[in-house]
């Protein structure tokens, strides 16, 4: 379903984001995960791209299989490192031929194994160049739905580590938006504020698009310091450190701290009036199940009543 249809029908979008598995052992791990969060009947899921297109078959197996084996409504990552404009194009044919109804537009990560990559030498250089290809490519009316893709970008509450001037940073989110995006997704992110703070800069500077909320249960400290890795100038409350320390190393309890803290983030921001939830996963349903019993809430469509 086109994202514009799911925005319109539904008073709070949710969401769960996962990335392709590089073996078949871990594909049926996490496609197990998978059926327990299709059970919360979710506005639809997201699927990541690896650095550098890495992951590229993987990605488009896992969303193809989604389409086919499950009730979710798969919306596939796609980033310009590393890729050609033929290579954009080809797989913008085969997610219109099997039906992909939406595209996550990222500049994207480059490779690790290339920590001098220039980024000068892509076709597409920044995420707004991949929204307004794929805008242009709607308009050829090679997509079943005479809209095309429905295109999301990413934003950044705290503030995007490469771009530290905050009004850059805004202006390059607008020019992702008058390119074509129809809803951005934002990092993940622990204080509620940052986030109220940032919808309202939006508003400023005349963003009007669906601003869908990124939430990340903290479950371990190994996790912890993962999502730090990935998350890049992710801002962690004292008040959730001081929490985590309080647990010594028994991750058991940090486990408990991190799904209670996600708990209160997501009841504040439905009080607030969020458009949308997106949680990410890491692959696993346990958490984001945790979460919805502790909103007493047992599928999403509760929360869009």
């Amino acid at each position: 379903m086109h994202i514009n249809d799911i925005l319109q029908n539904q008073r709070v979008t949710t969401s769960f984001e996962f990335s392709p598995p590089k073996t078949p052992e871990a594909a049926e791990v996490l496609f197990n995960n998978i059926r327990e969060l299709e059970e919360l009947h979710p506005s639809f899921v997201s699927v990541t791209y690896g650095a550098g297109g890495s992951t590229r078959q993987h990605t488009h197996d896992l969303v193809v299989r989604m389409k086919e084996e499950a009730t979710l409504d798969p919306f596939p990552h796609l980033t310009c490192v590393s890729h050609t404009e033929e290579e954009i194009e080809s797989i913008l044919f085969r997610y219109a031929e099997n039906g992909i109804s939406n595209i996550h537009a990222l500049a994207g990560d480059p490779p690790r194994s290339r920590p001098n990559y220039d980024r000068s030498q892509d076709h597409f250089r920044y995420a707004t160049d991949l929204v307004r290809y794929i805008k242009r490519f709607n308009e050829r009316g090679i997509h079943p739905d005479k809209r095309g893709f429905g295109i999301g970008v990413a934003g950044y509450p705290e503030g995007h580590y490469a771009t530290p001037n905050r009004l850059k940073e805004i202006e390059y989110l607008k020019a992702k938006v008058d390119a074509g995006a129809d809803y951005i997704v934002t990092q993940l992110f622990f204080d509620n504020h940052d986030f109220y703070d940032f919808r309202e800069r939006c508003e400023l500077a005349g963003i009007g698009v669906p601003i869908i909320a990124g939430i990340m249960p903290v479950t371990s400290r190994k996790g912890l310091e993962r999502m730090a890795e990935l998350a890049l100038g992710s801002r962690y409350p004292a008040k959730l450190l001081r929490a985590i320390e309080r647990c010594d190393e028994d991750d058991t309890y940090v486990r408990h701290v991190g799904v209670q803290w996600a708990t209160e983030q997501c009841r504040d921001l439905l009080d607030n009036h969020v458009r949308g939830l997106h949680f990410y996963t890491l692959n696993r349903a346990t958490a984001t199940r945790e979460i919805y019993t502790h909103l007493g809430v047992k599928d999403s469509r509760r929360l869009s009543a």
